[in-house]
């Protein structure tokens, strides 16, 4: 398991990043457009046009995302990957005074991106990490967010997230996951998702083909799920309790 490598507490204006956390290749290949190049974080934080990717969704699902991790939120929460749009800034006016939130991504540019979206607050910390061999303890969190990332993984990189995820949680704790899910036969945005899931996303269609638990690693099995579907069933929430 590597050492933690950049931790950064929102009183603090500096990251530290280093290279022994190089992008993954997948990552470079496929989601350079999207993720990977400052232009894109450009791009993509727009309000708007993250509620347009989603087909006007954003709201409802960030809405349900937040909604499991309590009201207040209370406890340690890690969110796996940063997030485009506002989720993150919700997620914090949520948390209770004494509760904390650890940020994880694989890729400067976003930590930097989100560091600009969020005031000053000694109870957030961002973190340089890879989703797939966190530098977490056992059993440390009390929910874990993956919102709309597993998508984006290969096979082999899914299931070793989904087994930190699980890791890292306390007994009891809630993993909470929103993603693509398979739409209902005569969805009319059947036939463009797969388009965009063959040009753009070649992972998402595992998702299509698999529910989420056939990716966890042997050993790893929640002792609870649920899951709830939104628009024809293209999305869905998934909850595991370790």
């Amino acid at each position: 398991m590597p050492p933690a490598l950049v931790e950064e507490t929102l009183d603090k204006g500096e990251f530290v990043v280093s290279d022994v956390l190089p992008i993954p290749r997948y990552l470079e290949q496929v989601y350079w457009w999207a993720y990977v190049h400052p232009s894109a974080v450009h791009l993509f934080e727009r309000e708007w046009l993250v509620n347009a990717i989603l087909f006007g969704n954003y709201g409802r699902l960030s809405n349900a995302a937040l909604a499991e991790l309590g009201t207040p939120i209370k406890g340690r929460t890690l969110q796996v990957a940063c997030v485009y749009g506002n989720l993150t800034s919700r997620l914090r006016e949520r948390m209770a005074p004494e509760a904390q939130l650890d940020v994880v991504d694989i890729l400067p540019v976003q930590l930097h991106n989100l560091s600009r979206k969020l005031p000053p607050d000694r109870r957030i910390a961002l973190t340089h990490g890879d989703a797939s061999s966190l530098a977490c303890v056992d059993a440390q969190y009390d929910q874990v967010l993956l919102f709309f990332l597993l998508h984006e993984m290969p096979q082999a990189v899914r299931s070793a997230a989904l087994g930190e995820a699980m890791r890292v949680l306390k007994p009891g704790g809630k993993l909470v996951i929103v993603d693509y899910h398979q739409p209902a036969r005569l969805h009319p945005l059947r036939p463009l998702m797969r388009q965009v899931f063959r040009h753009l996303e070649p992972y998402a269609s595992d998702l299509w083909e698999c529910e989420v638990e056939q990716f966890m690693p042997v050993g790893t099995a929640p002792t609870a799920a649920e899951k709830q579907t939104y628009f024809g069933g293209l999305y869905q929430k998934l909850v595991m309790t370790r």
